[in-house]
């Protein structure tokens, strides 16, 4: 991968007005268009000229001092992995919501540094635009990269859906505007993202939807058609969680040794 842009830098010393002041730069620098070099209804058919999608997601070291993340790409083509790597690096700033970029990309950063091919699409566990600077996780890795990249999220972290998401069929999206009173640093009517109901299986327990938004050069509905593409029997997106899997068997390995 292409060495990311010192200005784009996810540097953890930074004071919190510094922090913020760097989000909403990289947030005017971030594309959330559509730019991609290839073919969205591609995504997840097998094959040598098929779209290769990244999978990115975190687990953490909390019985060291400092607390680790341990940062893990898996890289996903119809099905099969293709390459996986992993990073692992201290964490200076604690959980700290709307700053997670800064607590988690240094790793993710590295984790991509070490891959011998690159991505054309990088799924996220956490907030693209989704966020109150516009520049969560995926937007700030996705435009240090110049990566088309998503963000899917468990949980809302601002805006305010359209309409209900309690109890949505599978498949149902429904749009997370701004409105008034929302933190959000962007014009009231703005789409950011959607609630998408991934799975809801019959006879059990309601499943939440998944808050998906754009990172870096994809609309937030393309976004949503993305990750339906990459769907397997799971409610995560299928890179998205084996990008979990593999964090945890590395976290696993680094305990044991």
């Amino acid at each position: 991968m292409r060495e990311p842009p010192a200005r784009f830098d996810p540097d953890p010393t930074l004071g919190r007005e510094e922090m913020e002041s760097l989000q909403r730069d990289i947030a005017d620098a971030a594309s959330f268009t559509d730019d991609l070099s290839f073919d969205p209804e591609r995504v997840g058919e097998a094959g040598p000229d098929a779209p290769l999608v990244a999978g990115v997601d975190q687990a953490f070291r909390t019985d060291r001092d400092p607390e680790q993340a341990v940062s893990a790409v898996v890289l996903w083509r119809g099905g099969e992995v293709v390459e996986r790597a992993h990073a692992v690096a201290d964490c200076e700033l604690p959980y700290i919501p709307g700053l997670l970029s800064f607590r988690e990309a240094p790793s993710i950063l590295a984790a991509f540094a070490e891959l011998d091919r690159e991505p054309d699409l990088a799924l996220f566990d956490g907030s693209g635009r989704i966020h109150f600077r516009q520049a969560g996780l995926a937007t700030h890795v996705g435009a240090a990269l110049d990566l088309p990249s998503v963000g899917v999220a468990k949980s809302l972290l601002c805006g305010t859906p359209r309409e209900s998401v309690a109890a949505l069929p599978e498949g149902a999206r429904v749009p997370i505007e701004v409105r008034e009173g929302d933190d959000v640093d962007a014009l009231v009517g703005t789409v950011i993202g959607y609630a998408f109901q991934s799975r809801q299986f019959p006879d059990s327990k309601r499943i939440n939807p998944l808050y998906v938004s754009p990172g870096h050069r994809v609309s937030a509905g393309t976004a949503v058609d993305l990750v339906e593409r990459c769907g397997g029997d799971y409610k995560l997106p299928e890179p998205t969680r084996l990008a979990d899997a593999y964090a945890d068997e590395c976290k696993r390995a680094g305990r044991d040794g």
